[in-house]
Order: C-alpha cells, then sequence, then structure tokens
C-alpha cells in the first residue's frame, strides 16, 4: 500500500522522513516501511504479510504520527 503526501515542501517532508526512520529501525515481523521523495510529495510504501490488522494498525499509526510532524512543522 502507498500512500502519497502531495504538494509537501522539501523541509516538512525532510521532518517527516527524520522523525520515522528510527520506527523504521524495528518495524514488525513481516511488515516493511519506505519512504521516498518525489517532486512536491512523499512516498510512505508500506508491505506487510500475514495479518492485515497489524499492517492497518501499523499504517495508522505512522499517519498519526506525520499528522503530529505537520502540526509543528507548520
Amino acid at each position: 500500500m502507498q500512500v502519497f503526501l502531495n504538494n509537501i515542501s522539501e523541509k516538512k517532508a525532510e521532518a517527516i522522513r527524520k522523525a520515522l526512520e528510527p520506527d523504521n529501525v524495528d518495524f514488525p515481523k513481516d511488515l516493511s516501511f519506505k519512504i521516498e521523495n518525489a517532486k512536491e510529495a512523499l512516498i510512505l510504501t508500506f508491505e506487510g504479510k500475514g495479518n492485515i490488522r497489524t499492517l492497518i494498525s501499523t499504517i495508522d499509526e505512522v499517519l498519526e504520527q506525520t499528522q503530529v510532524i505537520l502540526r509543528v512543522t507548520s
């Protein structure tokens, strides 16, 4: 699953990336998470094998963290 954050400045994209990278180190088993920069967008890619609820919960948590980061950097 991919989530696109469009019309985002490079400064905000970098803040999100730096804040979320430590979470990517001990990511839940059978899940993967990748952050990519695109022109005026940030792409969050999630992949999961197994329980879909775990994947959805993880995506929800990352999006909540992203929302907080965007509020703080505004």
